[in-house]
């Protein structure tokens, strides 16, 4: 059974900082640091000197963060709800031409342990990205950012909580951000409405869409202040629960993105070699037309695995031949995983016939956009991109209870959460 509840969220006093788009910013870990340098321009105050400062030959730049987020609660410019509340969380955004919205909140959300819990985890995560992290939560003493939640919600706990209580609100927050989404955070914090919310959250499985990192860090510091407190740990302390931010699996507001590859190769790809070795697992099919090269990658991606290629100025098409070829190709993996179109790239394409290394994949590149990706590799002839299409909603459910984890950076999910808007805050160590 999974436990969530209302928190007193840390946030900007905005008589101090005024606008918001001046002070929030991304997750960490889709931050360039072309947009590092940018948002530490925007303002003095801006989230990013806590959640990502700069190296420093001076000083340590987590303590540094620390010190900062110190300062910024004692001089006023964060400050601290009296009430424990849950923040309902809309943002409304256009992909292709389409206007939607996506309807969640943000609480606490108990650390799983050894007694069971129904958070389940889709991907596999990195050392050297946790011990950042985990150096940075030791500094601040709060969880900066919340993780992404995806749950069923078969009781409609979100639709219920928008229609009966959200309209007769005024937003506190309320920014938009430089992909012109529009966020809305409200407060709930009427002790009844807390429980309903609560109660009905108890019996929902729940995946990490983003943030696996954040949650096992989490965990990790969990564990730490339980072994320095000995018996005197009670499991109810602040540090046993994670920032969480959660939505539903409602098609139209949950928008996954695929993240495309750019490989980065020692030597320039000879095209036709490739193309040869290819044809054992895959048609191929050459365009001219980028509209209609990526219109068939996407409507063909509906029924059947394939993988765009682009190279030389040319497109092509690689659709696998038989989908039972990959219970030999990809045998030590169960099907719900040998059918991800991440994983036939990674074994067939990178594996198999460029013969490179899974385990040290330190030439790729990974990015949402492609158009971005092709604009390097025209200007580099080492380079070559392929394109996938997004994960399912579906695919990502079935490897999370199956007990198994996706590829590194499978999935995209769009838009991000902002951090700089609510704040957990350790109370008690």
């Amino acid at each position: 059974m999974n436990k969530t509840k209302a928190f007193k969220a840390v946030a900007y006093n905005q008589e101090t900082i005024g606008d918001f788009k001046h002070v929030v910013c991304p997750p960490y870990d889709v931050i360039s640091s072309q947009a590092q340098d940018m948002l530490h321009e925007r303002s003095l105050h801006n989230f990013i000197h806590i959640l990502l400062a700069k190296d420093s030959p001076l000083d340590d730049k987590y303590r540094r963060a620390g010190a900062i987020f110190r300062s910024w609660l004692k001089e006023g410019v964060l400050i601290q709800d009296e009430q424990p509340a849950v923040y309902f969380y809309s943002q409304q955004y256009v992909i292709r031409g389409e206007k939607k919205t996506r309807l969640g909140f943000i609480s606490l959300l108990r650390l799983g342990d050894e007694k069971g819990s129904a958070v389940f985890g889709h991907e596999n995560t990195h050392s050297a990205a946790k011990l950042d992290r985990f150096k940075l939560v030791k500094q601040v003493k709060a969880n900066l950012s919340p993780i992404f939640i995806i749950f069923l919600d078969k009781k409609r706990i979100i639709q219920r909580i928008f229609q009966r209580y959200i309209p007769a609100l005024k937003p506190f927050i309320e920014v938009i951000d430089d992909e012109k989404t529009l966020h809305k955070l409200w407060r709930l914090n009427d002790p009844d409405v807390l429980r309903v919310i609560e109660s009905s959250m108890n019996s929902e499985n729940m995946f990490i869409a983003d943030g696996h990192h954040r949650y096992e860090v989490s965990c990790a510091y969990r564990d730490l202040q339980r072994e320095k407190l000995g018996a005197q740990f009670t499991g109810e302390e602040d540090f046993n629960f994670c920032l969480s931010y959660f939505t539903n699996t409602d098609y139209r507001g949950l928008s996954i993105l695929p993240i495309h590859r750019l490989l980065k190769l020692d030597t320039r790809l000879d095209l036709d070699d490739f193309m040869d070795k290819a044809k054992e697992y895959f048609d191929i099919d050459q365009f001219k037309d980028r509209t209609r090269f990526f219109f068939l990658l996407e409507k063909a991606g509906c029924t059947e695995h394939l993988l765009g290629l682009y190279k030389d100025k040319k497109y092509f098409l690689l659709r696998l031949k038989n989908v039972k070829m990959l219970d030999k190709l990809i045998p030590d993996k169960p099907k719900e995983y040998r059918t991800l179109d991440v994983a036939i790239f990674n074994y067939l394409v990178l594996k198999n016939i460029l013969k490179l290394n899974l385990n040290n994949l330190t030439a790729v590149k990974y990015s949402p956009d492609p158009y971005a990706l092709m604009e390097e590799v025209d200007s580099n002839p080492l380079n070559v991109a392929f394109f996938l299409n997004p994960v399912k909603i579906q695919q990502i459910i079935n490897i999370a209870v199956s007990g198994n984890k996706m590829p590194p950076k499978s999935t995209y999910f769009y838009p991000k959460v902002l951090s700089g808007l609510v704040v957990n805050k350790f109370e008690k160590e």
